[in-house]
């Protein structure tokens, strides 16, 4: 006879396709659910799951041993965290990953907030402008911007902010404001890395007519965050997304360059590893975040 435990974890380990995810996730140590996945297979008589030192796949026996009980075991699963969820309280570790900007436009009074709200929750922060694989780095949420494709996870398109174009006081005072768009050829712009310190825009303006211009700077970084800093100690000119930007024109440190051009935003998008099992300090913390940037967002869009 087959123990439901022992079917239930072999479920959760071919969802997340790492032992060490689903004990996380089951809160057992990786050898205890390693072994009770071994007792499992010795039930059957065959092999389910190919470990290696670096990943784990399916045998041809293991997926099909999963296609008939992974979605009557996922149901129950979902049933008990519907009934539990009633009378259950956040808690446990939330790993977040998010771009290296992510805290210019997230305010921490939010995080304060949170926490102070679910006192069991603890956060954990990976910021970085590079993608991360959630299941390797064990990430629960993460905030990405751009145009996502990747089908292996849960994608909810939170914004759709446009990129301005910026300058500090400072800058503007010792350079002067352009009044077209072809001068900013002739000023120092903050810009993306690239070779030889240089790169195209490709702007809007207000007819939705679309211009290019090519703009060179002596300061580049590959992160955003390092460039609004930038654009604030009057390095030059930036083109960087609105969210990002909004509380330093508000403060004075920054001054929109050529309004009545845009430039098209990267968005914001809120990314899970998966749809089922998903941990109740994860829902409680992507809720937040996402109810926090929407209501700024149209803050913004109204100018309230």
């Amino acid at each position: 006879m087959l123990d439901l435990n022992e079917v239930a974890m072999f479920v959760q380990v071919a969802h997340c396709g790492s032992f060490a995810e689903a004990a996380r996730r089951l809160s057992v140590p990786s050898a205890t659910l390693s072994r009770r996945i071994q007792q499992l297979e010795a039930r059957l008589g065959t092999r389910l799951i190919q470990r290696s030192t670096r990943k784990l796949t399916l045998t041809s026996a293991g997926e099909s041993f999963h296609e008939r009980c992974g979605p009557a075991v996922e149901e129950l699963i979902d049933a008990d965290h519907l009934h539990a969820a009633d009378n259950a309280e956040p808690s446990g570790m939330v790993r977040v990953a998010a771009p290296t900007s992510f805290f210019g436009f997230f305010q921490m009074e939010w995080v304060e907030e949170f926490l102070a709200k679910h006192p069991l929750v603890r956060l954990d922060f990976v910021l970085s402008d590079l993608f991360v694989d959630l299941i390797a780095d064990r990430i629960d949420v993460a905030f990405r911007g751009g145009s996502l494709q990747d089908s292996t996870n849960v994608i909810r398109r939170i914004l759709a902010s446009h990129g301005e174009l910026i300058a500090s006081p400072s800058y503007l005072a010792a350079h002067g404001m352009p009044t077209e768009l072809e001068e900013l050829r002739e000023h120092e712009c903050v810009v993306q890395s690239s070779a030889g310190g240089s790169a195209t825009w490709h702007l809007q303006d207000m007819n939705g007519m679309q211009k290019v211009v090519r703009v060179t700077g002596r300061f580049n970084s590959n992160a955003q965050e390092v460039l609004r800093k930038a654009a604030c100690a009057g390095l030059g000119i930036a083109a960087l997304p609105s969210i990002l930007t909004a509380s330093d024109i508000a403060a004075g440190r920054l001054v929109r360059v050529l309004p009545q051009y845009t430039r098209a935003g990267r968005g914001l998008s809120v990314v899970y590893p998966s749809r089922q099992h998903r941990p109740l300090a994860v829902t409680a913390f992507a809720d937040m975040a996402v109810e926090k940037l929407s209501h700024q967002d149209r803050v913004r869009a109204f100018g309230a």
